[in-house]
């Protein structure tokens, strides 16, 4: 019998996180409305100032605590396994590799930067931790860490996921954590976008003022907001998808990737698998890696690249990414981990240096490779997941026409044993085509027409 699963031990664990932030100097920092350069000191109320430091880090290699590792190895490291099934199923001369991020307690990626970022937090002496969350799966993971770490934490759900999956909810209440659908009444923001929306599905950008408005005005000190995706340090964190997977390919007699492939939301499970062959690709390998978006949230396809606020209510500094404009409220689509406005600043970067070749797929196309995944692999993916499976389907296919041996690396970021709702609607025929319209896009670009522009120095280009 074939090996179709690759194994680390938990002493071949990386030992540090590797941080593009040294190898794309030319990414640009966070300003404010004024224009200026924000300070770390002016993020101190939303974030503490360790993970500031992660931030704002020139370093390549940031050594992970002992303790983080510790929590880490209750599931790390994640099998690399060989999609040998679909292989078989479409004829390819392709061989498939995935990283199994499914296997964490929150059945995601987002464990690994939810842990780091708790863990940071209570060292710096914080009690609370509020955030929002799409699907859910970085909900789950922060109220899983910080049931570990004894955080108290709350959770902004957008509207729309929260109706949608409300085992997420009960899984989020298990670790104890407090989640709220948004826009909720809770908050100023909240209550101003019900007043002009009360029928919204949420955003968002939506979630993260009404999170962030929690953390500032709480007036002990001792509440601060965490991302689970975007910003460089979350990023950071998830560079462990891509270290293990590098060790694992070699074990499997690999010595690199054709191609690497992972669903963009903001930004973090992409960059788990893909920022470690980012700094190859710098460095003269020929590798295509490929960030995949929803047609119908399309920010890397058809939005602009230009500074724009991280959160509709404009109280995160303005970030030089990817974006649709920060007031989008995207359609109610069932991969609730990819309806955010704007990209991460650093994948922002690497589409603007030519390093990475984003796409889109219908929602619709998703739902067909799912179903094919599931019934050759055996596996139900994500929502979010099933854009990346539909883009390897593709490159595989491709490879096949050319008569080409490749080996394709894709992330599979989370299961979606809590997301069948979306296969019901698939399998029965409710779910509709959907790409979004231009009208809806232009008006949506036309709310940043006035802010600072964004002109990068392309170094690698």
């Amino acid at each position: 019998m074939s090996e179709i699963k690759i194994n680390l031990s938990e002493k071949e664990m990386p030992r540090q996180w590797y941080n593009l932030n040294a190898d794309m100097p030319g990414c640009l920092p966070p300003i404010g409305p004024d224009g200026k350069v924000i300070s770390p000191d002016q993020l101190a109320a939303v974030f503490p100032m360790n993970l500031i430091e992660q931030e704002v880090s020139r370093e390549r290699w940031i050594d992970i605590p002992e303790e983080i590792l510790e929590i880490l190895a209750r599931w790390r490291p994640v099998p690399l396994r060989r999609a040998k099934y679909l292989e078989e199923y479409l004829k390819t001369p392709a061989r498939i590799y995935y990283k199994d991020e499914s296997v964490s307690p929150g059945g995601s990626h987002k464990p690994n930067t939810a842990v780091a970022q708790a863990w940071y937090n209570k060292k710096f002496g914080i009690k609370k931790l509020t955030t929002e969350t799409g699907a859910g799966q970085w909900g789950t993971a922060l109220a899983f860490a910080c049931s570990l770490l004894g955080l108290e934490c709350k959770v902004f759900m957008v509207r729309v996921s929260f109706d949608q999956k409300p085992m997420r909810k009960l899984m989020m209440h298990v670790w104890g954590a407090k989640c709220v659908a948004s826009p909720s009444h809770e908050t100023h923001f909240g209550k101003e976008v019900l007043k002009r929306m009360p029928d919204t599905p949420g955003s968002l950008g939506i979630a993260i003022s009404e999170a962030i408005e929690e953390a500032v005005g709480d007036k002990s000190g001792q509440t601060r907001y965490s991302l689970g995706s975007v910003l460089n340090h979350v990023l950071l964190h998830q560079t462990i998808i891509g270290l293990e997977a590098k060790k694992q390919l070699k074990i499997a007699g690999e010595k690199k990737p054709d191609i690497v492939i992972g669903c963009a939301g903001g930004g973090s499970n992409f960059a788990g698998i893909a920022f470690p062959f980012v700094h190859d690709k710098i460095n003269g390998e020929k590798i295509e890696i490929i960030p995949v978006e929803s047609s119908s949230c399309p920010k890397m396809t058809r939005g602009i690249f230009a500074y724009d606020f991280g959160d509709m209510a404009g109280m995160t500094p303005l970030l030089a990414m990817y974006t649709l404009g920060h007031q989008f409220v995207p359609p109610p689509i069932h991969a609730g981990g990819l309806r955010y406005h704007g990209m991460a600043p650093m994948v922002s970067h690497g589409i603007e240096e030519g390093l990475l070749t984003p796409r889109s797929v219908d929602q619709v196309q998703c739902y067909e490779s799912a179903m094919i995944w599931a019934k050759t692999e055996g596996f139900i993916c994500a929502p979010e997941t099933s854009h990346a499976i539909a883009v390897t389907i593709e490159e595989a296919k491709k490879a096949k026409e050319e008569g080409k041996e490749k080996v394709i690396l894709f992330n599979y970021s989370g299961h979606g044993l809590m997301d069948l709702a979306g296969y019901e609607k698939y399998l029965t025929g409710k779910l509709e085509r959907y790409s979004l319209p231009d009208g809806e896009l232009k008006k949506s670009i036309k709310a940043i027409e006035g802010f600072p522009k964004a002109h990068t120095k392309k170094a690698h280009k």
